[in-house]
């Protein structure tokens, strides 16, 4: 299957919900290291995304680079941890759905805000996809990026040993003055250089932004960008109740909103925290 193809017909392409709220929800820790230490519980969480029909799958590897994986002080095998990601994913996949490497932060601060400079990040992220292609990622999904800078250095390392598709999405905090990360980074600064540094497809998940607010950081993408996007929102925002984090945003509403970003020219969407099966299922009939 060639999803540079899928991307070029297909009207709307659903990616599954958010990982690690859902399998909290279900009891399993929330972390890439439960490949290993529970691998019937992801291939079971897989495979009932798999089964709605989404059209793609993301690897359980958000993190799983060595920079937080050390930092973190988890004791887990690098390679093992995302082979096990893919294969678990590739397992519940049906014939015709992809499967995604997902590769997240790394926790931490570039210089000069932090201690690690753009070479460190890069390397760190480098031998991560390496593991994934491996390990048969049908393309990368770097998501979750709150610093444009960290952003493209996962995007960088990614290409440099692949042309598989790559997929880029941060976290925006507001819509305000153009759509802002927490890092100050802007929708149309995003677009620019993701675009010149070789990303497929562009975007925005999770974050401080219902998915109502988040069909504005689509259009402000497609005002910049002729590259496909991909809108992965919150399942509206986090509340604390009994000391317990809770989204409690409708199926229904959700839909709603995910409808709100096609219109505003997303083509790729799905969920991301707070999302379950339910929410999932209520986008896939209004979208189909």
């Amino acid at each position: 299957m060639d999803f540079k193809k899928t991307l070029a017909v297909k009207k709307v392409i659903i990616f599954d919900g958010g990982t690690g709220t859902e399998l909290a929800r279900r009891g399993v820790e929330a972390s890439g290291v439960t490949n290993l230490a529970n691998p019937e519980a992801i291939l079971k969480f897989h495979s009932d995304y798999a089964g709605l029909g989404v059209d793609a799958l993301t690897t359980n590897t958000f993190t799983m680079n060595r920079i937080s994986i050390e930092s973190k002080g988890l004791e887990v095998d690098l390679r093992e941890v995302n082979l096990a990601g893919v294969n678990l994913a590739r397992d519940a996949a049906g014939e015709n759905q992809y499967v995604f490497g997902n590769i997240g932060p790394t926790g931490k601060l570039l210089e000069p805000y932090g201690t690690y400079s753009e070479e460190q990040f890069a390397d760190n992220f480098e031998e991560q996809a390496r593991i994934l292609l491996e390990g048969g990622v049908d393309g990368f999904i770097i998501e979750t990026m709150t610093d444009l800078r960290e952003a493209v250095c996962a995007l960088k390392a990614a290409r440099a040993i692949s042309d598989l598709p790559i997929i880029v999405t941060l976290s925006f905090a507001s819509t305000e003055k153009g759509g802002r990360t927490i890092m100050g980074n802007t929708v149309s600064e995003v677009a620019e250089v993701l675009e010149k540094h070789g990303a497929d497809v562009l975007g925005a998940n999770c974050g401080d932004l219902a998915p109502l607010e988040m069909a504005r950081i689509a259009a402000i993408y497609k005002e910049h960008t002729s590259l496909p996007v991909l809108i992965q929102p919150n399942a509206g925002m986090p509340k604390l109740i009994d000391d317990q984090t809770v989204y409690d945003m409708s199926p229904e509403e959700f839909a709603k909103g995910i409808m709100k970003c096609i219109n505003s020219g997303a083509s790729l969407v799905g969920g991301c925290c707070g999302t379950t099966l339910e929410h999932l299922e209520a986008v896939i009939q209004q979208v189909r």
